[in-house]
C-alpha cells in the first residue's frame, strides 16, 4: 500500500476511534439512572418530545414477534405481530367486543389502538409520563376515542376502583417498578373474576441458576442506569410474586419464554436508523446524537439477550 495511501486509512481509523470514544464518554456520562418514579417520567417524556423513537419505530415501543424460529419481518410489522401474539397466547381473544381492557405502561398507545381498533375491546391505558399521554391522545383518530382512553397515572397506585377490568394488559413496565409484588397486586386487584392477565416483559436470568460474572455485572449495572429501571425480576421471581399476591384469588399464572422471538428486535431497532436515515437527519442534530447515545444502550441489550443474562418472559393467566 503507498505511504500516502496508508497515512490516510490511519488517519481515518484514528478519526472513528475517536468518535466512538467521545459517543461511549457521553453514554456513560448521561446515564438516566432510576431516581424514582419522577425520574422514569422525565425519561419518557424526553423520548417522546424527541420524536425520534416515533419517527423510526412507529407507534409501538416494545419488541417486535419474529416467530420461533425467527423470520425477517419489517421492524414495524413485528412489533403489531407481537400484539396479536400475545392477545392470541393469554387468551384475549376469546373475550367478546366491548370487554373492558387495562393497559398498564401505554407507551404512545400503540396498543391499546390495536387492541381497540381489531378486537373492538374498550381500553383505558395508562402511563406514569404526560408526553406519552398527551401523544397517544394526539395519534387516536376520531372514531377510536370513544373506545381508547389515555390517563396520566402510576401503576403502583392506580387510581381505580377493585376488579373493574376484563383483561389487564402491560408490556415492558415491570422493570421501572421498584416494588414488583406491589405492581403485580395492582395489576390483579383490576381483575374481575373470569378476568384475563396479559403480560410481558425483560427479566434478568434468575440468580439460583447461574450468578453473574464480572462482565455480566457491569452490563446489568448499565442496563440498569441508562434506561431509569431500578431492578429487573427474573421470571420465576415474578411468578412468585403473582402466587404471593393476596389478590391472586386462586388464579394461577403461567410464563413461557420468548427471547428467541423477540431478540432480532434489538438489531432492528439500530437498523431502523440506516433503513430510514431521512427520518433522523431530518429531526436535526440533536436528533442523530440522541440516536447515537441510544445505541451503546441497545446493543449491550442485544448481547444481554443473546447471552442468556436477559430473557423475554411473558405471563398469563385468568381468574377463577
Amino acid at each position: 500500500m503507498p505511504l500516502h495511501s496508508l497515512v490516510g486509512s490511519l488517519g481515518l481509523a484514528l478519526l472513528f476511534s475517536v468518535r466512538v470514544i467521545l459517543v461511549v464518554r457521553f453514554w456513560l456520562a448521561s446515564n438516566r439512572s432510576y431516581q424514582g418514579s419522577n425520574s422514569v417520567a422525565e425519561a419518557y417524556d424526553r423520548w417522546t418530545e424527541d420524536a425520534l423513537l416515533e419517527r423510526l419505530w412507529g407507534d409501538h415501543v416494545h419488541l417486535g414477534y419474529y416467530g420461533n424460529p425467527p423470520k425477517t419481518r419489517d421492524f414495524r410489522l413485528a412489533k403489531d405481530d407481537f400484539v396479536h401474539e400475545l392477545v392470541r397466547w393469554s387468551g384475549l381473544d376469546r373475550l367478546p367486543p366491548g370487554s373492558r381492557i387495562l393497559d398498564v405502561g401505554c407507551g404512545i398507545g400503540g396498543s391499546a389502538r390495536l387492541l381497540a381498533s381489531h378486537y373492538g375491546f374498550d381500553v383505558l391505558a395508562i402511563s406514569i409520563s404526560p408526553a406519552q399521554i398527551a401523544r397517544a391522545r394526539a395519534l387516536t383518530p376520531p372514531e377510536l376515542a370513544g373506545h381508547c382512553q389515555f390517563e396520566v397515572m402510576d401503576a403502583l397506585a392506580l387510581d381505580l376502583p377493585d376488579r373493574s377490568f376484563d383483561a389487564v394488559w402491560s408490556v415492558e413496565a415491570a422493570p421501572h417498578m421498584p416494588d414488583k409484588q406491589r405492581y403485580v397486586d395492582e395489576l390483579l386487584r383490576m381483575l374481575r373474576p373470569h378476568g384475563r392477565l396479559a403480560m410481558a416483559d425483560w427479566n434478568r436470568r434468575d440468580p439460583a441458576d447461574r450468578p453473574m460474572d464480572r462482565l455480566e455485572s457491569w452490563v446489568m449495572r448499565q442496563l440498569l442506569d441508562q434506561w431509569a429501571h431500578p431492578e429487573f425480576a427474573s421470571i420465576a421471581a415474578m411468578g412468585h410474586d403473582f402466587d404471593c399476591s393476596p389478590w391472586a384469588e386462586g388464579l394461577q399464572v403461567e410464563s413461557a419464554n420468548w427471547t428467541v422471538a423477540t431478540v432480532p428486535s434489538w438489531r432492528d431497532s439500530i437498523l431502523e436508523g440506516f433503513r430510514r436515515p431521512a427520518v433522523v437527519l431530518g429531526l436535526g442534530p440533536k436528533a442523530v446524537l440522541q440516536g447515537l447515545r441510544e445505541t451503546p444502550t441497545l446493543l449491550l441489550m442485544d448481547w444481554a439477550f443473546r447471552h442468556g443474562l436477559m430473557h423475554f418472559g411473558v405471563f398469563r393467566g385468568q381468574k377463577p
